[in-house]
């Protein structure tokens, strides 16, 4: 035995929780063509269409569709 181990007790990374997470390649599509409808009406800034955007990945990865994130950002 190794000084400084205790046998079986190793650390182990912690694991996330499901639906957080990466995107997937679904989503991110939606996304884009989201944005685009957002780019294409030029009623925002970049800096307000780069925190939309931002705004908008965060509620996804916790598993919203493009519909409810987008209204919860509006409220």
């Amino acid at each position: 035995m190794a000084y400084g181990t205790k046998g079986s007790e190793t650390k182990q990374a912690p694991k996330q929780a499901p639906g957080k997470g990466k995107m997937t390649d679904k989503q991110k599509q939606q996304l884009k063509t989201h944005m685009m409808k957002h780019k294409d009406l030029q009623d925002l800034s970049p800096s307000q269409l780069k925190s939309h955007r931002m705004k908008m990945m965060v509620r996804m990865r916790k598993g919203m569709s493009i519909a409810s994130a987008h209204k919860d950002i509006k409220k």
